[in-house]
């Protein structure tokens, strides 16, 4: 009885563990840099995430891929090997990223692709130089042969059939059998390996083609973090699994959420109809468990992710990105002022075509972003969302807010809302046609605010807009329907709290 007892003790542990995504101190939040290469990585987190309160980096496959023609993002997430060498960087420029960032407490979370190989390519080259005969399933860096995937071969065409998603190939890539003791050995090899080298944690790509008992079984074999690289001895890797479940198909994502976290899609769909107008904010005061979405401490969130921002995926045009800036960022403030979920946000690069890879030069090497000195933002390409002023105060703005609950909620029965996270911030948004004039009870301890949306403190003083809570907690709110960005915030951190 007692060993049963024990077992189960030990099982939960480990699930909790696994859902840790193992911040250093009151951190919150992590960036997803895509396609960005491994030096710039761990120059922005000395330079900006480690300062600013990020609490990590999401970074694109890090294993070799296809060398495809025009050099699509896709390309890498078609794995010729599990060689550490891709357009990022290699090996040694990944280890050196993963114990700079470290160093200034950012964690680094790896996105990895072990439901499938490559598709079909002739010739079949990829980035660390190692080829292979895709058509027959031969990948000798890795090696693996036609018996390492599943058979028959067939491809996906029915979502209603849980078997097929799961054992055959999706849009023409080739499906590993994750059943095969062989398989599992070389993805926990890999997986390992970047353990040691001092990930906190991975982004699970195309989960929910895999069985979540092949999935567990290979989640049990990993190493715990590394000690070496600051974490405490016996911490499990932090585990986010991309599961797209939109209802209606033979795959849910609960199936997947006792063994991590889970990215829930819905968070992002219905957030970018409201903040698109297609529903009243008002509607948002029970937002959370209840609307479909997965418990908030099984769900990883985000407003867009590099799929779905150029519609594939799922979501279609409700899906906001920085194309519709107001709109983006009054959602991802939204997103980060809400205590529900584990919280991402996108920093992307330019494209009309959704195809087209990051800036390059024209060998196909990826371009540095440029900062401007003067706004702190991107150029050359790249976006740069999470460098937005009214992104990044909004992280600070999630950071002070701790655990504190929703207090305080007022809208006007319309597209204006507004609430406090118990007595460290305040957040108050307009969406309406009209100017929101009113006086609203924030939570906050009497004194001067500076609204970090449109500033900050600067020599004690507001370089915005300068917000006065009374003594009965009370201030007078106005974001008028043409402001830029149709929020206020205000909070008891140095960002915002004038001293006198």
């Amino acid at each position: 009885m007692f060993s049963w007892v024990l077992r189960i003790f030990l099982l939960g542990y480990v699930v909790w563990a696994q859902k840790d995504p193992h911040y250093k101190d009151d951190r919150d939040t992590m960036v997803h840099l895509f396609e960005w290469k491994f030096d710039d990585i761990a120059d922005e987190c000395e330079r900006f995430l480690g300062p600013m309160g990020y609490g990590g980096v999401q970074v694109s496959p890090i294993n070799e891929n296809l060398i495809m023609r025009n050099r699509p993002w896709y390309e890498r997430y078609q794995p010729l090997s599990f060689k550490i060498n891709t357009r990022s960087g290699n090996e040694s420029s990944f280890a050196s990223m993963v114990k700079r960032c470290n160093a200034v407490d950012v964690r680094i979370y790896v996105d990895i692709v072990v439901n499938h190989m490559s598709g079909d390519a002739n010739p079949a080259v990829g980035t660390g130089g190692s080829t292979a005969n895709t058509s027959s399933r031969s990948y000798p860096a890795v090696p693996f042969s036609f018996a390492d995937f599943h058979q028959p071969v067939c491809s996906i065409s029915n979502y209603n059939n849980a078997t097929e998603v799961r054992n055959c190939e999706l849009s023409g890539l080739h499906d590993l059998d994750q059943s095969k003791e062989y398989v599992r050995s070389k993805i926990v090899e890999f997986i390992n390996r970047i353990i040691d080298l001092g990930v906190a944690g991975i982004r699970v790509d195309a989960a929910k083609h895999m069985w979540p008992q092949d999935l567990k079984v290979i989640y049990s074999r990993l190493n715990n973090l590394s000690v070496a690289h600051g974490f405490p001895a016996k911490s499990r890797l932090f585990i986010y699994q991309e599961v797209i479940d939109l209802g209606g198909e033979a795959i849910k994502k609960g199936e997947y959420t006792s063994l991590g976290r889970v990215i829930e899609f819905t968070f992002g769909i219905v957030l970018g109809n409201f903040f698109r107008g297609n529903e009243q904010l008002k509607f948002l005061k029970n937002w959370g468990n209840g609307w479909g979405l997965l418990p908030s401490e099984d769900a990883l969130v985000m407003i867009d992710n590099h799929d779905n921002q150029r519609g594939h995926g799922a979501g279609g045009a409700t899906i906001l990105t920085y194309k519709l800036p107001k709109q983006y960022k009054m959602a991802t403030a939204f997103e980060l002022a809400h205590p529900y979920g584990t919280t991402r946000v996108m920093s992307s690069f330019n494209f009309t075509d959704p195809s087209i890879g990051p800036p390059a030069d024209k060998n196909g090497s990826i371009l540095s972003p440029e900062i401007d000195p003067k706004t702190g933002t991107c150029k050359n390409g790249w976006i740069c969302e999470h460098r937005w002023h009214q992104i990044q105060q909004m992280v600070v703005f999630r950071l002070v807010a701790k655990n504190d609950p929703i207090n305080n909620w007022w809208d006007n029965d319309g597209d204006q809302i507004a609430f406090s996270r118990g007595s460290n911030a305040f957040i108050a948004l307009n969406n309406d046609d009209e100017d929101l004039k009113q006086s609203l009870v924030t939570g906050l301890p009497a004194g001067k605010y500076c609204d970090v949306i449109t500033g900050q403190v600067k020599n004690n003083k507001c370089t915005g807009k300068t917000v006065e809570v009374g003594k009965n907690g009370v201030a007078f709110v106005d974001i008028p329907a043409s402001a830029e960005d149709g929020v206020l915030a205000i909070h008891i951190g140095r960002q915002s709290k004038v001293r006198l």
